[in-house]
């Protein structure tokens, strides 16, 4: 699947036998699985985060991954990002190795092709919501009027347009996950990584981000999400189970209702938590 132009996100956990229609989207001629071992830093202990990680992520995909505390979610939310870098193995985003890029280079890269939804919304107080989503677009040297013609109908569709003047302090914390989203879109990014996107934000507010997530989905982009909310990881269309650092089994909804893809969800996670083997 590497090199693929429908393949985004390539080179992270060796294939399992998932059942579903169309087969899995895994593996290809010369790719390599990815690790991650951290040091500590008294001792030089070392602590494996990844171990044989190989994944595909398609465009137009949502996806959503979940597993226990220390499973290796935030690590690999961290490599996919370029935050962090793979002790072995390598990741392609479009056919294109990550590891190629210079490190001076990896802020601008992150800013043309990845969007960032983060749980506790990371913006800044001092700019009002409007500037908030300009951000990465100021940072790449972006010209006012293309700036504007840009937010218009990001604004429109999440609803904030009447808030863009405000500060982050002088809205919820639904509208600032909303402007959060909108400076993630503005971008045009070829995937979006959300970290606990719903994590910050109360049941109603989570619904309608969730809602939101699903039709900024169906427009075409891609989402990779993060979480640990058994009712986000219910509206995406796959979900991959983290334990240990390995995939452990992953989910695909197809044409299944949320609540059913709720309910297995749940059931995986109960086997997680028991220590039990993979039921694909």
């Amino acid at each position: 699947m590497a090199g693929s132009p429908a393949s985004l996100y390539h080179g992270l956990i060796p294939p399992r036998s998932t059942g579903a229609k169309g087969g899995t989207f895994y593996g290809s001629a010369g790719s390599t699985a990815s690790a991650k071992i951290y040091t500590t830093r008294f001792g030089g202990n070392q602590v494996q985060a990844l171990s044989n990680v190989n994944f595909s992520v398609e465009s137009g995909e949502y996806v959503a991954i979940m597993g226990e505390s220390g499973s290796g979610k935030t690590t690999l939310l961290n490599i996919l990002a370029t935050l962090d870098r793979p002790t072995a193995g390598d990741v392609f985003l479009n056919g294109k190795a990550l590891s190629d890029i210079r490190e001076r280079d990896l802020a601008a890269f992150r800013r043309s092709h990845l969007g960032f939804v983060f749980q506790d919304f990371n913006l800044l107080d001092t700019f009002s919501l409007q500037d908030n989503i300009f951000l990465p677009l100021v940072l790449a040297g972006t010209d006012y009027p293309t700036m504007r013609k840009r937010l218009e109908p990001i604004a429109q569709q999440l609803g904030i347009t009447d808030i863009l003047s405000k500060y982050p302090y002088e809205v919820s914390g639904g509208q600032k996950q909303r402007a959060a989203v909108a400076r993630a879109l503005i971008t045009d990014p070829q995937i979006i990584l959300a970290d606990e996107p719903t994590g910050a934000l109360d049941s109603r507010a989570s619904d309608n981000l969730l809602d939101l997530f699903g039709q900024v989905n169906a427009a075409g982009q891609t989402i990779l999400m993060v979480t640990h909310s058994v009712k986000a990881a219910s509206h995406a269309g796959r979900v991959l189970f983290l334990r240990d650092g390995e995939v452990y089994h992953q989910l695909y909804r197809g044409a299944e209702s949320r609540e059913t893809m709720f309910r297995r969800i749940s059931d995986t996670l109960t086997i997680l938590a028991e220590g039990g083997g993979s039921h694909a």
